[in-house]
C-alpha cells in the first residue's frame, strides 16, 4: 500500500470525523436549551424516548454522542435512570441511519451538500441559518470522506496479506475484538462500521467475516460514554453500564443465531452483489431486533445496573467544593446537549447557595432574638461557603457565555449570574445581622419585648420570600408574590423605624440599642431588595424563552 493511498485514507477518516462533529456543533448551536424541554416533555413515555433517541442520533451520526449527552443529563438531575434507558435504545437504532445512507451510495451527491452549507454560512447573515448550514455542511464533508476512505482501500485487494487477514474475522471471539478495539480507539461506532462497509465494498470482506467485527463495533462505541462518565454521580455511571448491558446482550444473542442459523445467507440475499448495503441491514436489523427483545425489560436493566453499581455514601471532608458542576473538560464543551446540561447544574448549585443563604437568614434573627453569639461561627462558615460558590459559580458561567453561540442561551447564562451575585449579597446582609450579636454580648445590649416582637415578624417574613424565592426558582412563573412580600417588607422597615424614633424620644430605648436596630432593619429592608431583583430576573428570562 503506498504512501499516498495511506494518506487518501487517514485524510478520509478526518473528514468522516470532521463532519460528523460540524453536524453535531451545527445542532448544538441551532437547538440549544431546547433539547432538555424536548427530551422533559418525550421521555417519559418509552416509545417516544426511543424515538427520540433515535431521531437525535440520526442527524447527529452517532450513538456515542447521543449517549454521553444522556450521561450528561442524569448526572445533572435533568433525567431519571429509567427515562435514560429508552434513549440508549433508540440512540442504537437511529446509529445505523449513516450505514444506510452509505449503503445508498449518495457519496457523488455529496459535494453538493457541503457546497450548499458552506453557501448558507458564508452567504447568510442570519445565525439560525449559520447553524443549519454547518448540519448541511457536515454531511457533505462526512460523505466524501467516506468517498475517499473507499477510494484508498480498493488496491488493498490485491494484497494476499491483507485478503487473509480479514478471512480471519470469521472467527466470532476475534472478530467481536477487533471490532471492540478498533471503535474504542476512534470512539464511534458510525465511523468505524463506515469502514466495515469500505472494506467490503471493495471486495475485502464478506458479510460472513465482517457480520462479528460489526457486534464488536456496538460494544466497543460504549468506550466513549464509559469515558464521559469518570468524575460523574453514580446514577450516571450506571446510564453507561445500561448501554453496555444493551449492547452485549444484543452481541451474545445475535452471535448464537448467526452460528446455529443461516441469518448472514438470509441478510445477504436481501441485496446480493452489495457488500455495503448488507452490512448496514444487519447493523440495522441486530439494533432494532435487540431493542425489540428488550423494551419489556427496560426497567429490569435499570435495576441491574443498580445492582452492579450499589448506593455508596457520598464522602464529605467537610471542604468547600461544587456538587453538581463537573470539572470543566475540553472534550465536554463540545458534546451535543451541553449547554442543556450545564445550565442544569449551575442551577443546582445556585439551589445550594440559595438553601445556605436561607439557613443563614434563620440563624441570624434567632441569634438576634437570644442576643448570643453562640450561632456566629455556624453562620459564618455558611457564609464562607456562600461566598465561595458564588466566586466558583460566576467564574464557571463567565467561561461558558464566552463559547455560547445561542443567543436564549447566552442570556439565561446572563439571568444566573445575576441571580447568583444577588444571593451572595442576601448571605452578606444575613451575615451582617448575625454580627450585631458581637456588640450585644460585649456592650450588654437587650432589646424590649416589643422589639423581640418585631424581629421575629421580620425574620417569618423573610422566611416567607425565600420560600416563595425557591418556587420561582424551580419553575413557578409567579414574581408578583415576591413583590408583594418586597413591599410589605418595605411597609415593615418604614413602620418599625418610626417606632423605635418614638421609643428612643420616650426613652424606652438606649442610644446603642437604636443605632443596632437601625442597622438591622436596613439589612431587612436590603434582603427584600436582592430577593425582588432574583424573582425579576428570572421572571424577565423565562419572558424572554
Amino acid at each position: 500500500m503506498s504512501i499516498t493511498l495511506i494518506f487518501s485514507l487517514l485524510g478520509g477518516l478526518a473528514l468522516f470525523l470532521y463532519g460528523m462533529q460540524m453536524m453535531s456543533s451545527g445542532l448544538e448551536a441551532a437547538a440549544g436549551n431546547r433539547m432538555k424541554r424536548i427530551l422533559e416533555r418525550l421521555t417519559a413515555n418509552r416509545f417516544l424516548g426511543i424515538l427520540v433517541g433515535a431521531g437525535i442520533t440520526a442527524v447527529i451520526q452517532s450513538s456515542s454522542a447521543t449517549t454521553v449527552m444522556v450521561v450528561g443529563f442524569v448526572n445533572s438531575g435533568m433525567m431519571t435512570l429509567r427515562q435514560a434507558v429508552w434513549i440508549i435504545m433508540g440512540a442504537n437504532i437511529g446509529t445505523t441511519i449513516t450505514g444506510q445512507l452509505i449503503a445508498l451510495d449518495i457519496g457523488t451527491i455529496a459535494p453538493l451538500f457541503a457546497f450548499f452549507g458552506v453557501v448558507l454560512i458564508v452567504f447568510v447573515k442570519k445565525q439560525k441559518v449559520h447553524h443549519v448550514g454547518m448540519i448541511i455542511a457536515g454531511l457533505g464533508v462526512l460523505f466524501i470522506g467516506m468517498e475517499m476512505m473507499s477510494s484508498a482501500m480498493m488496491p488493498l485487494r490485491e494484497m494476499p496479506e491483507f485478503v487473509s487477514l480479514m478471512t480471519k474475522f470469521s472467527n466470532p471471539v476475534l472478530g467481536i475484538l477487533v471490532g471492540m478495539i478498533f471503535t474504542a480507539i476512534i470512539q464511534s461506532s458510525s465511523a468505524s462500521v463506515g469502514i466495515l462497509q469500505a472494506l467490503a465494498g471493495s471486495g475485502l470482506i464478506g458479510l460472513s467475516s465482517a457480520v462479528y467485527v460489526l457486534f464488536g463495533q456496538n460494544i466497543g462505541t460504549c468506550i466513549t460514554a464509559v469515558l464521559a462518565s469518570i468524575g460523574t454521580n453514580r446514577n450516571a455511571k450506571r446510564t453507561t453500564v445500561i448501554h453496555l448491558l444493551f449492547n452485549i446482550i444484543g452481541t451474545t444473542i445475535f452471535t448464537t443465531i448467526c452460528l446455529l442459523t443461516p441469518l448472514t445467507s438470509l441478510v445477504e440475499s436481501w441485496t446480493p452483489g452489495n457488500a455495503p448495503a448488507q452490512i448496514a441491514n444487519m447493523h440495522t436489523l441486530f439494533n432494532v431486533a435487540t431493542t425489540l427483545i428488550l423494551l419489556p425489560f427496560g426497567t429490569y436493566l435499570a435495576k441491574i445496573a443498580e445492582k452492579i453499581l450499589p448506593d455508596k455514601k457520598e464522602e464529605d471532608n467537610g471542604q468547600m467544593h461544587l456538587q453538581y458542576i463537573r470539572s470543566t473538560e475540553p472534550k465536554r464543551e463540545n458534546q451535543i446537549g451541553f449547554s442543556a446540561i450545564f445550565t442544569s447544574e449551575i442551577r443546582q448549585e445556585i439551589q445550594r447557595m440559595s438553601e445556605m443563604a436561607k439557613e443563614n437568614i434563620d440563624e441570624s434573627f434567632q441569634a438576634v432574638i437570644e442576643g448570643k453569639t453562640k450561632r456566629l461561627e455556624e453562620v459564618s462558615k455558611r457564609e464562607d461557603y456562600i461566598d465561595y460558590l458564588n466566586k466558583e459559580i460566576s467564574k464557571h458561567i463567565s467561561k461558558m457565555m464566552v463559547r455560547e453561540t445561542n443567543t436564549q442561551d447566552a442570556k439565561e447564562m446572563s439571568v444566573l449570574f445575576k441571580v447568583c451575585g444577588n444571593l451572595e449579597r442576601i448571605g452578606d446582609h444575613a451575615m451582617n445581622i448575625c454580627e450585631y450579636t458581637k456588640l450585644m454580648e460585649e456592650k450588654g445590649i437587650f432589646f424590649s419585648k416589643e422589639e423581640r416582637e418585631e424581629i421575629r415578624s421580620m425574620h417569618m417574613v423573610s422566611l416567607e420570600a425565600m420560600d416563595v424565592l425557591d418556587k420561582i426558582e424551580k419553575g413557578s412563573p409567579d414574581v408578583k408574590q415576591i413583590e408583594d412580600l418586597e413591599q410589605r417588607m418595605d411597609d415593615m422597615t418604614e413602620e418599625y423605624r418610626s417606632r423605635m424614633i418614638d421609643r428612643m424620644q420616650s426613652g424606652n430605648c438606649s442610644d446603642e440599642a437604636c443605632v443596632l436596630y437601625t442597622e438591622m432593619l436596613t439589612d431587612f429592608e436590603r434582603i427584600g431588595d436582592h430577593m425582588l431583583n432574583i424573582a425579576q430576573e428570572i421572571g424577565l428570562g423565562k419572558v424572554s424563552a
